[in-house]
Order: structure tokens, then sequence, then C-alpha cells
């Protein structure tokens, strides 16, 4: 039997060459390792980011606003690759000194405004605009107790889970035990409270719904860590029938592809610049004009 038992030194030192997929994108230091600017498009609202679940929430939001009549609400969006280290960049590093997608750029205002974390910038958004938050005092509160229950539970899905069941290098029983429990309980969670509420705060639709669906929608559609068989994610009615409803929506569906670099070239929009580009300017139609 293969003794795991770890005793931690005195003092802990970095070894870059440890940590499983991604490791590279890691680094226990902070700040731009190399200069580069961010480009700026011809809109107020300036996106650097990755269609990731925290890209996706932001690049939903926008196209939600447009789909609304929001004209204000057109934006750029430049694709961040965070496994070639953009995200160090020094222009990236200005806008978000944390390194991590996405960020922003308002440019409407004097001075223009930098934003990064998602739930942020969606609060931010919805604000700017007044839309998909309720109105109501009440109905406020419950939006932003969803929000901020999934900016707090989403790093023990993907910083725990999702690293040790399907990143990290090697399988260990206690990590993967320890947060496939988190994970379903917070699943129940969800499940639970949509039982007698079409949307995570309610009747409405709101910034909750798209801050936790391209985490738990995906989760339980098998579309991150591949994981839906092993935590039993067709219990989760509920979550499933939410899910499925969200998915529909044509704002949600363009959402999704924005800044997408991987899967089916048709579903990619590297960069978008304007409405058309949707259907002019995905990797398949790139592809074949080139």
């Amino acid at each position: 039997m293969t003794d795991n038992t770890y005793t931690p030194p005195k003092v802990w030192t970095w070894d870059s060459a440890s940590g499983g997929a991604f490791a590279n994108i890691n680094r226990p230091i902070a700040g731009p390792t190399h200069e580069k600017e961010l480009p700026v498009g011809k809109h107020p609202l300036q996106l650097y980011s990755l269609a990731t679940p925290n890209g996706v929430k932001v690049t939903v939001m926008l196209e939600e606003l447009l789909a609304l009549g929001f004209e204000g609400a057109e934006y750029d969006a430049y694709l961040i690759r965070i496994t070639e280290g953009e995200q160090f960049g020094s222009g990236f590093v200005g806008v978000n000194p944390n390194s991590k997608i996405p960020a922003m750029m308002d440019y409407s205002t004097n001075p223009p405004v930098r934003l990064f974390e998602s739930g942020s910038i969606l609060l931010y958004l919805a604000e700017k605009f007044g839309a998909f938050v309720p109105e109501d005092v009440a109905g406020r509160a419950e939006c932003m107790n969803w929000l901020f229950w999934q900016m707090g539970s989403a790093p023990m899905l993907g910083g725990g889970f999702g690293h040790f069941y399907a990143y990290a290098p090697e399988k260990y029983e206690y990590p993967i035990n320890r947060y496939t429990m988190e994970v379903k309980r917070q699943l129940d969670v969800l499940d639970r409270q949509l039982a007698d509420r079409p949307y995570i705060a309610g009747d409405e639709y709101t910034i909750a719904d798209m801050a936790i669906w391209p985490w738990y929608g995906a989760l339980v559609k098998n579309k991150v860590y591949e994981a839906a068989e092993f935590l039993e994610a067709h219990t989760y009615t509920n979550v499933i029938r939410w899910t499925d409803e969200i998915a529909k929506r044509p704002a949600v569906q363009r959402g999704r592809m924005v800044n997408r670099a991987w899967g089916e070239p048709s579903s990619q929009l590297h960069e978008r610049h304007d409405a058309s580009d949707f259907e002019l300017r995905t990797q398949d139609k790139l592809e074949t004009s080139s």
C-alpha cells in the first residue's frame, strides 16, 4: 500500500512543475510578467475574457441587455488566452490586478471605470442599466443573496472538486470525497430552491441566474469536468429543468459563443465587436474564408 502521508515543510517553496493541468497559469505572486497593452475597440464597454463559466456570466448579461434594447450595452470582447499567460500582460493587470478573467473597462464615464470579478461586473451592469435585479427591497435582497452564494460557492466547485476530480496529476480519495460531498450539497440547495419557483430568486430572471447557470447548469449537463454521472446529476430534477429553460434563451446561446476558443468552430466567436459577428465571424466562417 502506498504511503500518501505528507508532512508540510517549515517553509513552503513553489514548484512550478507541480499542480497538474493548468498549473502554468498559477503562481504565488501577483503583477505583470510582460509589457502588453490591451486593444480598445469602438464601443464604451471593453471586455477582456474567455468563455469559462465566469466569462460566460458577463457575455450572457451583455447579450441579454442588448436583447432588451439597451444600445449602451454594445461591447467589444477580446479573447484572453489564459494558458498562454495573456492575463499577466501589463495592460490586463492594470484592469484586473488579480490577473483573472473576466475584466472590463467602461469608457462611457469620466474617468473610465475598471471592473473585475464576475459578480461585481454583473451588479455594475444591472445598476447601470436598471435591469435584471428586482426593484422591490425583498426581491433585490434575495437576488443578492444568491449572487453572493454563487461567488462564495464556486471555488469549492471549481478550485476544489474540479481540480481534484478532473485536473490534479494524481487522484486522492480524501479531497475528492470532501469536495464531492460539498458539491452535492450545493446542488441540493439549488434543487430545493427551484422546487417551487421558476428562477433562482423567484419569478424573475435575474443576474443570480446568470451567475449560477454557467457553473451548475454546465455541471449537470456534463459540460464541465465530465462528472454528471459521478454526481448523479440527473437526480436534481429541478436544476435540470431550470438549466434547460435558460439554455433556450437566444441571448444565452449567443453569450456562450463569445470568447470561446474550443469546441465546434461554429460555436466559437473569438472576438465580438458587432451583432453581425455571430453570423459572419465565427471560426467556421473565418476558416472557410481563409
